[in-house]
């Protein structure tokens, strides 16, 4: 018995690939338009591949919040990884706009800066200390010799 809307034949709307086997998948066949993955997944060695991945099939992807609020777009508890592989035609614009900017934020800028090259506070007192005894040193020397 087909369902009072759907007929015969027809395709059923766009839906959410969730999962990181098949979204994964999804990748790698380049049929996924956008990619959504979870910041707080553990252990982080599960996806911590999957920028490079989305980076290498030019596959936008973003990084959000919480895993349990993927998990209620797909009507589970938790998702680690949702993707987009289609969308209606009157929302083809707005992944569009969506996918430029994820591109632009996490795609074409990945995070490549490493810290400021600022020490503790206490190698900064020691690097000090050992600076006024080298000078202290150099003091004698220069006066012994006159």
């Amino acid at each position: 018995m087909a369902a009072a809307g759907a007929t015969k034949g027809e395709k059923p709307g766009p839906t959410l690939k969730y999962g990181l086997k098949h979204v994964t998948t999804l990748i790698e066949q380049k049929e996924a338009k956008l990619v959504c993955i979870a910041h707080d997944v553990n252990p982080l060695e599960l996806v911590v591949w999957l920028p490079a991945l989305c980076r290498k099939m030019g596959v936008p992807f973003c990084v959000v919040k919480d895993k349990a609020r993927l998990g209620t777009l797909c009507h589970k508890k938790n998702a680690a990884v949702v993707a987009l592989t289609e969308v209606n035609k009157e929302d083809k614009a707005k992944l569009d706009t969506l996918g430029a900017n994820f591109t632009a934020q996490f795609n074409d800028t990945p995070v490549r800066k490493w810290g400021g090259g600022i020490m503790g506070l206490k190698t900064q007192r020691k690097l000090e200390k050992r600076q006024k005894a080298l000078e202290a040193e150099l003091a004698k020397k220069t006066s012994a010799q006159y």
